[in-house]
């Protein structure tokens, strides 16, 4: 099988990265096709331990050629501090090993300024937003008001481009949030400084894509954030404002035409969620600290303590049928050894009714979480390597995992480095 998709299948923060930084021995090129800067996919290997928010995660393989796509929020002061930070690592960054789509839009320094200034408006009605821009820069793009990254090679009509967006923008900041206007003095600056230093990289990736792909060379798409952020399929409004899911990945890629023949959906052995919105499962007091702290869930791109919650089937069965997950990547599932007794939620109770089904976002804040207690381990498993050799009770907890989402569960994580797996 050529090309694959691994994708988050529940709030985001399940593992994404580590599962990229490992399988991508095994593939040619790393596209990321959405998001920006505002999530991170922790990863784990001979390097040290990095929290990466724009490049991909086939960075530290050799061979491999990493691509920011045209789905992509392409934030240059972020990628730019993000490369130098990688590079102080030993790892090697060049043309040779990452592109970004010409046809990518840059994410502006009004963009960030604007996520601030909205959140700090909607007060106690607040979306929980990262505050890294990525709200206003998918409305812009969406509006046709972004630049795309391809322009910074036409610097004539690039900055009559730009002085008609500013004008735009800047009646926003003024009338609406009473915000000071921005330059073309500071545009300009902000272009030498961030964007030129990327021009390198700028290509035409569709027909680098398109060749790669006649050529036989395998393609692993990467996703930040998961189903239930979807814009479409999510939690609205409680999510992000691209789209996270396997079916995306081929158009934000900037090579409609890939076919994805593999869609691994990975899975935290417990729930947890960064940011707001409703989060059923969710587990407070003692015990919510004690599983944030063994499993240390604080958000890789803020630092924030994320939500923690039993492990939620409802919303896992929903996000595998959304990312049309051809297998399971369980991550987490050592952090789980020091319980005697683990929670799982099997159903919700919706208007008094039990039920097995993902609702609408709107009835999602009334649904209670239909709890059972499973067996725990109770012992480190951070050494095993085949599945065989688990406790009794951690094999049925995978199972049980497999039989409640209908997939199979391919790779079992019990540790965060890159040889912490059990492939099954």
């Amino acid at each position: 099988m050529k090309n694959c998709a691994i994708v988050g299948i529940n709030w985001g923060d399940e593992g994404k990265g580590r599962m990229v930084d490992l399988l991508t021995e095994d593939y040619d090129v790393v596209v990321r096709y959405q998001g920006g800067g505002n999530a991170g996919h922790t990863v784990i290997n001979e390097f040290g331990k990095f929290a990466l928010h724009l490049l991909p995660s086939g960075i530290f393989r050799k061979g491999t050629m990493n691509i920011l796509g045209n789905g992509v929020a392409l934030d240059p002061e972020n990628l730019l501090r993000e490369i130098r930070q990688v590079r102080e690592k030993g790892v090697e960054i060049t043309p040779e090993n990452l592109m970004i789509s010409e046809r990518a839009s840059l994410l502006l320094p009004w963009h960030r300024e604007l996520d601030g200034l909205e959140e700090k408006r909607l007060a106690g009605k607040k979306f929980g937003s990262t505050k890294q821009g990525i709200a206003p820069f998918y409305s812009d793009k969406a509006a046709k008001k972004t630049v795309l990254a391809g322009e910074l090679f036409y610097p004539e009509e690039l900055r009559e481009h730009l002085s008609d967006l500013l004008e735009w923008k800047n009646l926003t900041l003024e009338k609406v949030y009473s915000a000071r206007p921005y330059t073309m003095i500071y545009l300009e600056q902000w272009l030498k400084d961030y964007c030129e230093p990327l021009m390198p990289f700028i290509k035409n990736t569709s027909a680098w894509l398109r060749d790669a792909d006649n050529a036989g060379r395998k393609i692993l798409f990467e996703a930040q954030l998961g189903a239930l952020r979807d814009l479409d399929y999510g939690i609205h409004p409680y999510t992000t404002s691209s789209n996270p899911i396997a079916a995306y990945a081929p158009v934000g890629s900037g090579y409609p035409k890939a076919k994805l023949d593999r869609v691994i959906g990975v899975v935290k052995a417990y729930s947890t969620c960064v940011g707001e919105g409703p989060f059923v499962s969710e587990i407070f007091g003692e015990e919510g600290d004690a599983l944030r702290e063994a499993g240390q869930e604080y958000g890789a791109k803020t630092g924030r303590p994320r939500r923690v919650g039993a492990l939620d089937l409802v919303a896992t069965r929903y996000g595998v049928e959304m990312q049309g997950a051809t297998e399971i990547a369980l991550t987490k599932l050592d952090v789980l050894s020091y319980l005697d007794e683990i929670p799982v939620c099997t159903k919700y109770l919706v208007d008094g009714k039990e039920t097995e089904d993902f609702p609408f976002p709107t009835a999602l804040k009334n649904a209670k979480p239909v709890l059972v207690t499973v067996p725990g381990w109770h012992q480190d498993i951070s050494g095993v390597r085949r599945f065989e050799d688990l406790p009794k009770a951690a094999q049925d907890y995978v199972l049980m995992i497999e039989k409640g989402t209908g997939c199979f569960v391919k790779y079992v994580s019990v540790g965060p480095e890159r040889e912490s797996i059990i492939e099954r």
